[in-house]
């Protein structure tokens, strides 16, 4: 079992959380890109954690590190054992979901409407702290559906704040409960990002990590003039190489590589352990589909994977296959 990594963790850039997507798969094959990056898995439920089959939610690669475990849920007891868990399975950081706007998540009582319950939020995160030794931190909205002005927020990092949070990750929209998907929570309300600026203004002793629509490395460094940290999040899956100058261009460090060639070379080893595991390549590949954007040969390299991965009798062979069709 992994153990928690004993680098000093860095939230200048992280890649978010994303349902179905910051699969262990995909994080391995960042983590290849960007050494110092946070990142995060998908959001999962604390019932899960207690009750589901720990290994298949929470297991993970020690090269992923710094990696931070999301939980979603509104019972402090109940965070508390599944952070608990997180802890002992080596995770560097329990981020509480409070963000996520959608119906599923409102009925178990979490997610963004949690925003509505500062108290509440508050309880769980001194639940959670009460238990592990890493760091407890809360990821929300700027404010939900009528409840979106700037007092409204401000008094919900205060309270969540006075628990002993010290770090939080703010979606610069407001969550719009009723009427709107998760996808269009993720477009229609307008991003104010001067709401995360004033939460850092206003608590200097806070940690404020700005989230929403960033979609370069020079936005992200603009950004990071205000707040001390920046969260990408779809444009790292729909376009992962744009993470390959991270180090170098953030933390200073050099890039890890510079050709997404010889980055899937790396990546072989890890697909075939995975193959050896009985992880069907599909499930592997379909996070390397965008690596090559913009490439010649990109849409050959996709048209080769999304026709032949999928296969039954499809092995780890197929990636070396579509690599032949991409010029170096």
């Amino acid at each position: 079992m992994p153990t928690a990594t004993s680098l000093p963790l860095a939230r200048r850039l992280s890649v978010a959380p994303m349902m179905e997507w910051t699969t262990r798969d995909f994080r391995y094959l960042v983590r290849l890109l960007t050494r110092h990056t946070l990142l995060y898995t998908e959001m999962v439920t604390a019932h899960a954690v207690i009750h589901g089959a720990r290994d298949y939610l929470l297991g993970f690669d020690a090269a992923e590190h710094p990696v931070a475990l999301q939980l979603g849920g509104s019972d402090p007891a109940q965070l508390a054992e599944a952070a608990r868990i997180g802890a002992d399975y080596g995770y560097d950081e329990i981020n509480l979901n409070v963000g996520c706007p959608s119906d599923r998540v409102q009925s178990g009582r979490f997610g963004a409407c949690l925003m509505a319950e500062p108290a509440l939020v508050a309880e769980c995160v001194a639940a959670m702290q009460a238990v592990v030794d890493v760091p407890v931190t809360v990821k929300s909205r700027i404010g939900i559906d009528d409840q979106d002005d700037y007092a409204f927020l401000h008094h919900f990092i205060d309270t969540v704040r006075a628990a002993g949070c010290r770090s939080f990750t703010i979606h610069a929209r407001k969550a719009i409960l009723k009427g709107l998907s998760p996808k269009e929570n993720r477009e229609i309300p307008p991003l104010i990002y001067q709401r995360a600026y004033a939460v850092k203004q206003d608590f200097p002793d806070c940690e404020v990590i700005l989230n929403g629509g960033v979609r370069t490395l020079a936005e992200a460094r603009e950004h990071l003039q205000q707040v001390d940290g920046v969260m990408i999040g779809r444009e790292a899956y729909h376009n992962p190489w744009v993470l390959a100058q991270a180090d170098p261009e953030l933390f200073g460090r050099p890039a890890p590589f510079t050709d997404p060639h010889a980055l899937l070379d790396a990546f072989m080893p890890y697909l075939e352990q995975r193959y050896a595991e009985g992880v069907h390549p599909k499930h592997v590949l379909r996070h390397v589909l965008n690596l090559f954007q913009g490439v010649p040969g990109a849409r050959a390299f996709r048209r080769h994977l999304s026709t032949r991965a999928h296969l039954a009798d499809a092995t780890p062979q197929v990636l070396r296959d579509a690599l032949r069709l991409v010029p170096h």
